[in-house]
């Protein structure tokens, strides 16, 4: 029996492939102007889009912001150990800590943490209040190891589909 959390890398063809490189690298670009970089009907174009859409390939479309332009000058990486080890334990910690809007990122993690969060804050002292006023008041936390960012080398957000 196949293990549900095994994922088979999904098939694309030449042209959807394109679609995702495209939109990845440029969301705004109308369904015309796809469709040209596509090299397909604007027709065809527009319905695979449509498709990879209402399969769930393509999640969402958004603006991608400077952080600190927008008043968010520090990128803190907190590691969450939970208390008890269980699926319920640490589900509930994540829920509990990503209705938090500076929790960017949450992933469970294997190793020394059980979460791995990516937090924007204005400062460090804002940092400190998310600690007092959310972390440390959420159940079922053990320890929290933070590293802030010094400065940032790499940010992407396409996924590297030429690759698959």
């Amino acid at each position: 029996m196949r293990n549900p959390r095994q994922y088979s890398t999904p098939s694309f063809d030449r042209y959807e492939r394109r679609i995702l490189i495209e939109l990845q690298a440029n969301a705004r670009l109308t369904n015309l102007e796809l469709a040209e970089h596509v090299k397909l009907s604007p027709s065809a174009c527009w319905r695979r889009v449509k498709a990879l859409e209402e399969s769930g390939v393509i999640l969402r479309y958004a603006a991608i912001l400077d952080p600190k332009k927008v008043g968010f000058g520090e990128t803190v990486f907190a590691h969450i150990s939970v208390a008890r080890h269980s699926s319920t334990m640490t589900t509930s910690v994540a829920e509990a800590l990503c209705k938090h809007p500076a929790v960017m990122e949450c992933f469970l993690t294997a190793g020394d943490a059980d979460l791995l969060m990516r937090v924007v804050t204005p400062g460090i002292s804002a940092y400190d209040e998310f600690l007092e006023e959310t972390v440390f008041k959420t159940p079922g936390i053990s320890q929290v190891r933070s590293n802030f960012a010094l400065r940032q080398v790499k940010f992407e957000t396409a996924l590297p589909i030429e690759k698959l």
